[in-house]
């Protein structure tokens, strides 16, 4: 068993893979979170008989989940169930053309029919969706690559060019199909970074691999049973979790940290890893020089917030599938908005879950339960926008549902809750309320994220949205999961 002590800073889900991937490795781990309840941004909202997700609704690439259970002899499946969603989800546009989503190529190739997409260049793209992700997952995703030298060790110099490097995520999508409707669907799987798909580099059309090869998945209870069941986890192998302890200092002594203060307490610690995200963490724990700062704010722009809108029906709506996209009119526009203009959008691209499709334990008897989430720009400091701006959009979102099918809306609403990016950055420290942590963008960052170890403190790591490989569920286990490996390695050296 080793000695040494780990204190990780904050329980979401980035934290919670690298505490339990440490104490595996045999290291004493404990853990300092906030708020009064694990899971960060995978949390919950129960209320009036609503049982909503207030973050990640969309469960994918559960082989990375399962490896924090097997590494410790357990079976996920004895934690939480899973089960395979059909369709994946439904796309609706403004001349009401509807498309849903299926992994099965005969039923995929109908949907394309519809519309006149060749069923072959649907097949064609995701050959090529394919080729990316078993690329990027071999080196970049599985060995934790965190930076051009490494990526270059890795690879080789004659693999870069199978990365698509020279096109951006739309022109990749565009060159392999036709019509408008699976365009806009394809380029919109960058909603699982938060990022433009007219900035976001091409070989982020290995997104659509994670869903079609590996399924997409509902946790039925709602997916916060996932915290629920690492809870357990974490028990089980004697990590202690310390709940409302947020930490205010991350105390230094000459290149190393030492420990933290949370509650106005000192804890010593040989190694500490934060899951606070890292701008945040360096400005507000550690006291970093502001030149410091300033360079990690060229590299380290946010990725999108997003108004998150939890609605209670006393109806149901039938056309509406578990997940769906109600489509902008004007995506490229919406896209330029919202990535560079930082403005609200006229017309967004919204995404809308109604999890009592799939499980009736969500809202009572013959009602739904909603969850909507546009995209919206992060929080600029300089000239923020008020509440009072924010319910105005949501107003905006309400009017276009409505004229898209979901009909009286307004009138069957029994419940409401809206977070809005302010109260996401308060809530999680979330850096000027992003949700997906760092943008990917090929012009800035070539969606490169922040590395795992600090430059600053050698046995300070990092995990989460904001380090590679950046947002989303599956990643950010990934992520925990390769902090780990790096910190045993470090420390053997």
């Amino acid at each position: 068993m080793n000695e040494k002590k780990v204190i990780v800073i904050g329980a979401g889900l980035g934290g919670l893979s690298a505490a339990i991937s440490l104490r595996q490795a045999g290291y004493a781990v404990e853990i300092f979170e906030k708020n009064s309840q694990i899971g960060g941004k995978l949390n919950l909202l129960q209320a009036e008989g609503y049982t909503f997700d207030l973050g990640p609704s969309i469960f994918t690439l559960p082989h990375i989940f399962e490896r924090l259970f097997t590494a410790s002899g357990k079976r996920m499946s004895d934690y939480f169930t899973l089960r395979a969603l059909r369709p994946h989800w439904r796309n609706f546009f403004e001349d009401g053309v509807t498309l849903d989503l299926y992994p099965e190529p005969d039923k995929m190739a109908d949907e394309a029919r519809k519309v006149g997409e060749p069923p072959e260049n649907i097949e064609r793209f995701l050959k090529y969706s394919a080729d990316l992700y078993d690329l990027t997952n071999d080196g970049y995703f599985e060995n934790g690559l965190d930076n051009w030298r490494a990526f270059a060790k890795h690879y080789g110099p004659w693999k870069f060019f199978q990365f698509d490097l020279f096109r951006s995520m739309h022109q990749g999508v565009a060159s392999h199909l036709q019509t408008r409707y699976f365009r806009d669907i394809f380029d919109f799987f960058i909603k699982y970074v938060g990022s433009s798909a007219y900035r976001a580099p091409a070989f982020m059309n290995s997104l659509p691999t994670i869903q079609f090869r590996y399924d997409l998945w509902y946790v039925d209870g709602g997916l916060y049973n996932i915290a629920r069941g690492l809870g357990r986890l974490l028990n089980e192998l004697g990590i202690k979790v310390h709940l409302n302890a947020e930490v205010s200092e991350v105390r230094q002594e000459k290149n190393r940290v030492t420990g933290l203060v949370a509650n106005g307490e000192f804890h010593a610690a040989d190694i500490v890893v934060s899951n606070m995200e890292v701008i945040p963490a360096y400005e507000k724990l550690l006291r970093a020089d502001k030149k410091f700062i300033a360079a990690l704010e060229k590299k380290l722009e946010p990725a999108c917030s997003g108004l998150v809108l939890d609605l209670g029906l006393d109806c149901q709506y039938p056309q509406l599938a578990h997940h769906n996209f109600f489509f902008s009119d004007h995506q490229k526009e919406h896209f330029k908005t919202v990535f560079e203009k930082h403005e609200l959008p006229e017309d967004p691209t919204i995404y809308l879950v109604a999890a009592s499709k799939t499980d009736s334990t969500v809202a009572p008897a013959g009602c739904d339960c909603l969850k909507i989430l546009p995209h919206i720009p992060y929080i600029n400091d300089a000239q923020p926008l008020t509440r009072e701006d924010y319910l105005c959009f949501k107003d905006r979102i309400i009017d276009k549902l409505e004229r898209m099918g979901l009909k009286d809306l307004r009138k069957h609403i029994v419940f409401e809750h809206v977070l809005t990016p302010l109260d996401i950055r308060e809530k999680y420290n979330s850096y000027k309320g992003s949700i997906y942590g760092v943008v990917s963008d090929r012009w800035k960052n070539l969606a490169f994220k922040a590395p795992k170890q600090s430059s600053l403190y050698p046995n300070l790591f990092f995990v989460g949205g904001s380090v590679n490989p950046g947002g989303g569920m599956p990643m950010v286990v990934l992520c925990g999961q390769n902090v780990a490996k790096k910190v045993v390695a470090w420390d053997k050296s």
